[in-house]
């Protein structure tokens, strides 16, 4: 890969040497694997790093008893073939612990030289893409050997190049602890939602509140909120959406993670705005999607232009405020209950619809306000931890590429 820069645009400090071309056998050796088919079992010594392994970053194991090829501490392991969709060509596992790991067929071994820092070269050839050509995505692909031989890249000293693996390594450790607790959070959400809310038929969840002891009611949603969506002859003209002005357009396409993404919604005109009050939205408003993707459901929070709703959603409030507590309303329909529901009445053929004479026999169960409000607080609480630990991994991830663009050549 012939290249005319020889420095990349962002470099630490005390470093202004020129890189340097290298060929494959210049910072690495190379080692084929080899087959694990009649040794493979639910519990051996070793892993057996193979494909769905690699791709997996080690999640999905295979183990073995035998250690046909050794993966050593700071190897990196490539996969060498793929099927079609199979996105697996090219991944690659480096070892940062241990060595019980033995390779299976077409994945290849890769030892750093000397003059070769081991993270260094796992990004690297991360974010090369050089391999991905030889992928046509019809077919089975295999990288062959002289393939492999063929790849070429742009090199640092070796001091420099340490000093970029570590600032990677850092960066992509964060984005691996704030994936989990991402993950965590989520699973915290879904165990407390499984055991404070009731059950089927049951009266009382597995777990409530201190000082709550009464049964709690089913309500049909009709019962404790009002419902209201654009009809027939209000509907819009794609013409007369706007990119920009005073009165917010909000569709289906904007709800994100049960919030509504303002950036991405059209403007209309004050006439327009002005002609169902029961679809002007403000904060607190719950709105759900009836028609493409259904029953997604959305708080309105930090809305500070008027809003009007396009065809396809419902406005949902609650009617009495001192039964019902708006969070714990639209915490219940965001729940899986609603669209398990949906799922089952919608109505149509290939496009679904949820028409409102099925969504007002939504059944709801309710304890009284002062439980709802602390339920609704909890899974507000978690949501926004949730969304805090998925915003720093999205920053991060964005700052790793931006970076790879960056720091190399």
């Amino acid at each position: 890969m012939m290249l005319n820069s020889k420095k990349p645009k962002i470099r630490f400090k005390g470093f202004n040497n020129d890189w340097e071309q290298r060929k494959f056998n210049q910072f690495a050796k190379y080692r084929n694997g080899k087959a694990h088919e009649n040794d493979i079992c639910d519990g051996g010594k070793y892993i057996v790093v193979n494909s769905k392994f690699c791709s997996t970053d080690g999640e999905v194991k295979k183990y073995s008893n035998k250690q046909n090829e050794p993966l050593y501490k700071n190897d990196i392991a490539f996969v060498l073939s793929d099927v079609p969709n199979g996105r697996a060509l090219a991944r690659t596992f480096l070892v940062e612990k241990d060595n019980k790991y033995t390779l299976n067929q077409r994945i290849a071994g890769i030892t750093p030289l000397d003059n070769t820092d081991p993270y260094y070269l796992y990004i690297m050839m991360n974010r090369n893409g050089y391999f991905l050509q030889f992928d046509d995505g019809a077919k089975q692909t295999n990288l062959s050997t002289t393939d492999v031989f063929k790849f070429e890249e742009m090199f640092p000293n070796k001091k420099e190049q340490e000093d970029i693996g570590n600032i990677f390594k850092q960066i992509d450790n964060l984005i691996a602890l704030y994936q989990r607790k991402y993950e965590k959070l989520v699973n915290i959400r879904k165990s407390i939602l499984e055991k404070m809310l009731p059950k089927n038929l049951s009266k009382v969840p597995e777990i409530r509140f201190k000082g709550f002891s009464d049964d709690w009611e089913q309500h049909k949603l009709s019962s404790i909120a009002s419902m209201h969506a654009r009809i027939g002859w209000q509907n819009l003209r794609t013409s007369e959406f706007l990119d920009n002005g005073k009165y917010l357009l909000i569709t289906g396409t904007d709800f994100i993670d049960g919030r509504i993404d303002y950036s991405s919604c059209h403007y209309v005109e004050k006439k327009r705005y002005d002609q169902d009050r029961n679809i002007q939205v403000s904060n607190g408003s719950i709105l759900i999607t009836k028609d493409g993707t259904l029953g997604k459901v959305a708080l309105i929070q930090g809305l500070s232009k008027p809003a009007t709703l396009n065809a396809g959603v419902f406005n949902v409030l609650p009617l009495n405020k001192n039964n019902t507590d708006t969070n714990y309303l639209f915490q219940y329909l965001k729940a899986p209950f609603l669209l398990d529901y949906v799922n089952k009445k919608a109505t149509g053929g290939t496009i679904k619809h949820l028409n409102q004479n099925i969504l007002v026999d939504f059944p709801i169960n309710t304890p009284n306000v002062n439980e709802q409000a602390k339920l609704g607080r909890i899974f507000y609480e978690l949501d926004n931890l949730i969304t805090l630990h998925q915003s720093k991994y999205n920053k991060l991830i964005e700052l790793k590429k931006s970076l790879l663009e960056k720091m190399f050549i």
